[in-house]
């Protein structure tokens, strides 16, 4: 018999199911009858490799670095419990698409060319999202869980999957009874680095990592978030998921706080709460703590 519960989150590349989902990709695992699937869609091919002994991976040079992501994926999947995990297509059939800077911060814009296996190219969406029914039609999961319309700094892939896992949800509606979109609140996201800030006694060099300017980190409107996940109690697994992805996040503790960055150098601190908002629900009216309220009802 199937469990009782079942989430699946569709990310882009390796690293991203522990960057936005991590803590509930943990608790929910953790949970007796319940069975969490992460979908990641491509190998992360073309991410920005940090530290300098891996950097002949990078796809300037060796191009190898999808295969270690590989290897780290399995390591942070483990560390937050060890869900059940499918690479859309299979492993390596879509490549990471990569991003271009468009504009003030870390927002993304799609490359002027595409590698022929690109997950973002406009022409494969159709087989995506064959690729994904399979999935859902396996698993028949009442949750799903993906990035907002904007994938969250506009990176390419992100918004692919946003789009796929939208019309995965419309596709069967007889299966999926709620569909998410992980987010992080730019009110949160201060909350947080004002807390990282006093952790360090007021001195952000403590960190290691540059503090970000103002807007730097993408953020979204307080106002439209409709759920609120607690995940303090998974904060080791989640910094050993971090850690997993060393090509990829540098992560930075000290007494009392926990920071990482990506290859911009940017602290971010280590929120204790994941946000998403419910497709079709009015924020205004809405203020769960469990993805799954109302589904076992």
């Amino acid at each position: 018999m199937s469990p009782a519960r079942r989430l699946l989150l569709v990310h882009a590349h390796p690293d991203d199911e522990t960057l936005t989902t991590g803590g509930s990709i943990a608790r929910y695992t953790a949970e007796p009858n319940c069975e969490v699937t992460v979908v990641t869609c491509t190998l992360g091919e073309e991410g920005e490799v940090i530290p300098p002994e891996f950097a002949e991976l990078a796809p300037d040079r060796g191009d190898q670095l999808g295969g270690y992501r590989i290897r780290e994926l399995d390591a942070a999947l483990g560390a937050l419990g060890g869900p059940e995990h499918r690479y859309l297509g299979g492993a390596g059939r879509w490549r990471d698409t990569g991003m271009v800077l468009a504009g003030h911060g870390t927002r993304a814009a799609l490359p002027p060319q595409l590698h022929p296996r690109a997950f973002a190219a406009p022409e494969v969406f159709g087989t995506q999202l064959a690729q994904l029914l399979d999935i859902v039609d396996e698993i028949r999961p009442q949750v799903l869980v993906s990035y907002a319309a904007d994938g969250s700094y506009g990176h390419p892939d992100h918004v692919r999957a946003h789009e796929l896992t939208a019309a995965a949800a419309a596709a069967r509606p007889d299966v999926v009874a709620k569909l998410y979109f992980a987010v992080r609140s730019t009110e949160v996201l201060e909350v947080g680095l004002t807390e990282l800030l006093a952790a360090c006694d007021g001195a952000p060099e403590r960190t290691g990592l540059r503090w970000p300017e103002p807007d730097e980190h993408p953020g979204h409107d307080d106002a439209s978030i409709t759920t609120r996940i607690d995940v303090t109690a998974y904060d080791d697994a989640r910094i050993a998921a971090m850690r997993a992805h060393a090509t990829q996040i540098d992560v930075r503790t000290g007494p009392g706080w926990a920071a990482y960055a990506m290859s911009n150098g940017i602290a971010q601190p280590l929120l204790g709460v994941e946000e998403f908002v419910l497709h079709g629900a009015d924020p205004a009216g809405t203020a769960e703590t469990d993805l799954f309220d109302g589904v076992d009802a």
